[in-house]
Parts: C-alpha cells; structure tokens; sequence
C-alpha cells in the first residue's frame, strides 16, 4: 500500500511538472494515433457509405467480413505489417520498419474496419430515411451521398473518435513494427508496459493517469456526438 502511495505520488509530481520525457512520449502517442485515425478515416468512411447505398454481387460478404475484422488480434496485425515492412517483405525498400511510419500503418490497419462498420451503419439508417427523398429531388447517386455524409456528421466524428480511442490504447501491432525506440517510437502504452517491467512504477502510472484520461475524454465526445445523432 505505501509502495502504491509513494508511486501515486511520484507520477502526480511528474505529471505536475510535465516531464520532459513524458511530454515527448505524450506528443508521439497523440501524433501517431491522430493520422492513423485520418487514414483510417479517410480509407473507410468512403467504404462504409458505398456499403449502405450500393447494391453489388458481394456485398453482404465484405460487410460481414468488415464486422469480422472488429475482433482482429492486434498482434496478428503487427505480424503482418512486419512482414511487408522486413527488408525481405514487398515493402521492404521504403526501409520504414521501426519507425512512426509503420507504427501509423499498423494502427490505421486496426482503424479502417471500425470506421467501415460504423458509417455503414449510420448511413444505412439514413438512407432509408432521407435517400428516396434526394433521388426524387434530382440529385445523382454521388451528390446523394455527399449530402447523406452532411446530415450524418456527428456520425462521422463518432467513427473518427472511435478508430482513434482504438489507436491511442493500441501496444501489441505498434511494439512489432514500432520497437519502442526511446525519443522515436515510444508511445504511451509501450512505454507502460516496459517501465512496469523495469519497476518504475511512477512513471508508468504517470502515463496510465493520462492515458485514462485521454479513453474518458474520448468515450465523452462520442456519447455527446452520438446522442446527437440520434435526436
């Protein structure tokens, strides 16, 4: 119990002060997880729509396999971006393993089918509500959709925090790919997890505190923007 104490009290004192080295690790965390949300976003809210709207010969498959993906183990994710990234896999001339780079392809990988499974959703509903009414009016199947994306926005931005609570709380694929190279690619979470081993629980804690207030903040907004959606 002192022990616990005595840690709570360090980290406090480090958050406090704003460690130097803290802030750094904050800063990557917060970089990283920001694009890889982005692409993430920007890869699969185009899909989830095109799911809704779009009638084609495979449909229901890709939509179940976009829901199967929720549940992908992030290490079998960081296995395989590994693997392209090695210096023997196909990617493995952008010589970008063990970097940020890898680390924002390995978080965006686990983004994308979020992001697809809940636009599809969303803009499903929407369309049965308002997507006979935009095609009557004249508009093509594109500016349908553009408009359909505008009533939904709150949507979206559930779909973007979404992908990015799953990004910034991500240690298995980024570990892989990422190495946990202090000043480089040490997040929040691999920095956890290897100062837990090193016993320096304050630390570790101090990051915890932050991290778990980074999940809360995130959780709000989507619960604030989500309740928008629906009234």
């Amino acid at each position: 119990m002192n022990d616990f104490t005595q840690a709570f009290q360090l980290a406090t004192m480090l958050i406090g002060r704003f460690d130097p080295e803290l802030r750094n690790i904050i800063a990557l965390s917060l970089g990283v997880s920001l694009m890889a949300s982005g692409l993430a976003f920007i890869i699969g809210s185009p899909l989830g729509l095109a799911l809704a709207i779009c009638r084609f010969p495979g449909r229901q498959a890709l939509i179940v396999t976009a829901n199967a993906l929720l549940g992908l183990p992030p290490v079998v994710v960081g296995l395989a971006v590994y693997l392209l990234l090695s210096r023997s896999g196909p990617l493995g001339s952008l010589g970008i393993l063990f970097t940020p780079t890898a680390m924002v392809i390995a978080q965006a990988t686990l983004g994308i089918p979020i992001v697809v499974a809940l636009v599809h959703r969303m803009t499903l509903d929407l369309w049965a509500t308002y997507g006979d009414a935009l095609l009557v009016d004249g508009a093509s199947r594109v500016r349908a959709a553009a408009s359909l994306m505008n009533i939904g926005r709150e949507g979206l931005i559930v779909a973007f925090l979404a992908a990015f609570g799953r990004a910034i709380a991500e240690v298995g694929a980024i570990i892989i790919v990422g190495g946990n190279i202090r000043g480089y690619t040490r997040t929040m979470t691999t920095a956890i997890a290897l100062e837990t081993s090193k016993g320096e629980l304050s630390f570790a804690l101090a990051l915890g505190i932050i991290l778990i207030v980074l999940s809360m903040t995130v959780s709000t907004l989507s619960h604030v923007f989500g309740r928008a959606l629906r009234h």
